[in-house]
C-alpha cells in the first residue's frame, strides 16, 4: 500500500511503529541472543572463543557495508521491494547458521545475515523521512525506540534460557522464524513511501556519485558524525561492560542480564522523556544539552574509575544515565542529518548508517585496544566520544544558526 503524508493517521502510525520497529530489532536479536553460547558454539565447532568472536565482527561489518549497498537500490526500486529481497537474505541465511558445521562458514554466514538484516534499516530511516515532517521526524523515532528498545532487554534474557535448554542452534532457529515473521509483516503492512525511480542509475560510477553528493552535504555530515560518536557511547557499553560488570564487580550472568535489562530500559525512559520535550524544545536545542548532561556523566564515570572500590554506586547511576540520555540523543542526532538530504533519503540512511555503526564498531575496538584490567577504558571511550559529538554540535549551531527543528 502507497500512504501519503496528508494520509496518515493514528492507525497507520502505530502500523508503521510495529513493522520498523520489528525491523530494528533484528539487529539486537542478532547480536545479544547468541552472546551466552559462545563457549558452547566454541565446544561444538572445535574453535577458540577468538573464532566465535570473529563471527560477532563479520556481523558488524555486514551491517556496516550492507547499508551503503541499500541506499541506492531503496531510491531506485522503491523502499519496500529492498526490504524483502534483504529480509529473504537474512532468513535463508539465519537457518544456515543454524545448520552450520565449522567456523569458517559460520562467520560467512553472519556476514551475509547482516547484508540482509541491513535492509530493514536503511529502508526504515527513509521511510520516516519520505512520510513525516522535519519536525515530526524525531518525535516518531522516539515512538520508534519503545518497540525496538525492547530487544536489548528480552534478547540477552531469553537468549541464555534457550540456549541453556536447547543449545546454541535454537537461537538461529528462533532467528529463522522472525526474518520469516516479519517478511510477512513488510508484505503485508508496511506502505511504499517512494515509487520506483528508473532515472536514478544503478552504474557504479552514477552510485559514487550519488554518495559523493551527500557526503559533500556539510550539514548532513557534521550531524552525521556528531550521531555516530553519540550513539557509539551504547556500543562502548556493550563492548565493556561484560568485564566491568562480572569481572571487577563480580555480578553472576544472571545478575548482569538483570542490569543489562535495568540499563536498557534507560534507553526507552530516555526516549519517551524526548518525545515529551519535542512537545516544548527543538530537536537541536535538545540534543546540545543533553550531549553536555552526557559528557559531564562520562567525566564523571572516569574520575570514578579510579576509586571503583567505593564507588560502585555511583558508578551504576553514571552508566544509567549516560545510556538514558542516549534514548534521548538517537532520535534528534537522526532527525537532524537527514533534514538536508531530500529526496536522496535512501543514500542519506546509507551513509549515515555506515557512519553509525563504523563509529560503533571503534568504540568496541577501543575499549578492547585500551584494555588495562580497569573500568577507565570504557569510561574513557565513553567520555572521548561525548567530547566528539558535543565540539560537532558546538559547530553546527555556529554554522546553521536557524532552530527551526
Amino acid at each position: 500500500m502507497k500512504i501519503k503524508k496528508n494520509k496518515l493517521n493514528k492507525k497507520s502510525v502505530r502500523t508503521l511503529v510495529l513493522v520498523l520497529g520489528g525491523l530494528a530489532a533484528l539487529g539486537p536479536f542478532s547480536i545479544d541472543m547468541y552472546l551466552p553460547g559462545f563457549s558452547a558454539i566454541a565446544g561444538d565447532l572445535n574453535c577458540g572463543m577468538e573464532g566465535v568472536g570473529y563471527s560477532l565482527t563479520a556481523y558488524f561489518i555486514g551491517i556496516c557495508f550492507g547499508q551503503l549497498i541499500y541506499g541506492p537500490l531503496t531510491d531506485r526500486y522503491g523502499r519496500k521491494l529492498p526490504v524483502l529481497a534483504g529480509l529473504a537474505v537474512y532468513t535463508v541465511s539465519s537457518a544456515a547458521c543454524a545448520a552450520a558445521t565449522g567456523i569458517r562458514g559460520l562467520i560467512a554466514l553472519r556476514l551475509l545475515q547482516a547484508l540482509g538484516g541491513a535492509a530493514g534499516m536503511v529502508s526504515g530511516r527513509a521511510i520516516v523521512r519520505d512520510l513525516f515532517p522535519t519536525r515530526l521526524v524525531a518525535k516518531f523515532f522516539s515512538s520508534l525506540m519503545l518497540v525496538m528498545g525492547a530487544a536489548p532487554i528480552i534478547a540477552p534474557i531469553a537468549g541464555g534460557s534457550v540456549i541453556a535448554a536447547f543449545g546454541w542452534r535454537s537461537v538461529f532457529i528462533i532467528l529463522t522464524f522472525f526474518g520469516s515473521f516479519m517478511f510477512i509483516a513488510v508484505m503485508r503492512y508496511l506502505p511504499e513511501s517512494k515509487a520506483p525511480d528508473p532515472s536514478i542509475s544503478l552504474a557504479p560510477t552514477r552510485i559514487v556519485k550519488s554518495y559523493f553528493e551527500v557526503f559533500k552535504n556539510r550539514e548532513f555530515m557534521i550531524n552525521g558524525l556528531a550521531s555516530g560518536a553519540l550513539g557509539a557511547t551504547l556500543l562502548a557499553y556493550i563492548g565493556g561492560s561484560p568485564f566491568v560488570f562480572m569481572k571487577l564487580f563480580g555480578l553472576s550472568e544472571r545478575q548482569f542480564g538483570w542490569l543489562y535489562a535495568a540499563n536498557a530500559f534507560g534507553l526507552i525512559a530516555g526516549s519517551q522523556l524526548n518525545h515529551f520535550l519535542l512537545k516544548r524544545f527543538t530537536s537541536r536545542t535538545i540534543t546540545i544539552y543533553a550531549a553536555a548532561l552526557q559528557l559531564s556523566a562520562g567525566l564523571a564515570l572516569c574520575a570514578a574509575s579510579f576509586y571503583i572500590n567505593t564507588c560502585r554506586p555511583v558508578f551504576y547511576i553514571l552508566i544509567f544515565t549516560v545510556l538514558s540520555l542516549c534514548g534521548i540523543l538517537n532520535p534528534n542526532t537522526t532527525a537532524l542529518a537527514l533534514k538536508p538530504v531530500g529526496k536522496a533519503a535512501g543514500s542519506g540512511s546509507s551513509v549515515l548508517g555506515f557512519i553509525q555503526m563504523s563509529s560503533g564498531t571503534l568504540a568496541t575496538f577501543a575499549v578492547g585496544f585500551l584494555h588495562d584490567g580497569t573500568a577507565l577504558p570504557m569510561s574513557l571511550t565513553l567520555a572521548a566520544l561525548s567530547s566528539a559529538g558535543v565540539l560537532l554540535l558546538i559547530i553546527e549551531r555556529l554554522l546553521y544558526k536557524e532552530d527551526s527543528l
